[in-house]
């Protein structure tokens, strides 16, 4: 049986919220008992991420603050529900705040087949959420001691990664996926499909010692490395 949740450094554990690490919630425990949530998974994850809390020997209760990486269903799906139960702030970067007001995705990169037959249908992606904090790049949050917003704008326009220096853990977001090893995010649901692979070279900039994806498993062998491998190999394709 899945652990309901994997400790990634102190105070810092990734919550699967659906089978075979497919997308994963992050949380942030403080020693004074509050909680910060990155991302929300799909609608029915609430439930995995409170059995996650409860494995730390936390709740929903404990959540002051969650962190959406970008207004997509499968990060935001169980937004509205954990803020309305944990009446935590909800924070988003500036160029999808109103994504996730409206509850919708935002564009679709109409370079692909599928993004363009994915527009023609409805862009409701989730219950609207307001969003009482709006994220700028470069910000650093007061979280476990300092958790830095990282702009990597294209899978969404204010698509963001997240780098907790004090514990050399990097959140990716979607800018890379860990599945069946690394790789791009799948371009239908991209709104800028170059502008995602363009960004994400920043992220082989930083110092850490951990990789965790929104998709697939962590990585903490050599974990800066292999994301600056990946990189350098995209950039010869």
């Amino acid at each position: 049986m899945a652990e309901a949740a994997i400790a990634l450094a102190p105070g810092v554990w990734r919550i699967p919220t659906a089978p075979f690490d497919l997308v994963n919630t992050f949380a942030f425990a403080e020693p004074d008992g509050a909680v910060t949530l990155v991302d929300t998974g799909l609608r029915g994850a609430p439930a995995r991420i409170a059995a996650g809390l409860a494995a730390i020997g936390r709740s929903p209760r404990d959540v002051t603050r969650i962190v959406l990486t970008h207004s997509h269903s499968d990060h935001g799906g169980g937004l509205a529900r954990l803020s309305r139960e944990t009446g935590a702030t909800v924070a988003a970067h500036e160029a999808d705040a109103g994504y996730v007001r409206r509850g919708e995705r935002p564009p679709l990169d109409p370079s692909t087949g599928l993004g363009r037959m994915l527009s023609r249908g409805s862009a409701k992606a989730f219950d609207p959420v307001d969003v009482g904090h709006v994220l700028h790049d470069g910000e650093v949050l007061p979280v476990l001691g300092g958790l830095r917003v990282v702009h990597t704008p294209g899978h969404t326009p204010g698509h963001v990664s997240l780098l907790h220096q004090p514990t050399g853990v990097l959140i990716t977001g979607d800018s890379i996926f860990n599945v069946l090893g690394l790789r791009w995010p799948a371009k239908a649901f991209c709104t800028d499909v170059a502008l995602t692979r363009r960004t994400a070279h920043v992220l082989g900039q930083f110092e850490y010692r951990v990789a965790a994806f929104t998709h697939g498993p962590h990585v903490s062998d050599n974990a800066r490395e292999k994301v600056r491998a990946f990189l350098t190999a995209a950039a010869r394709r």
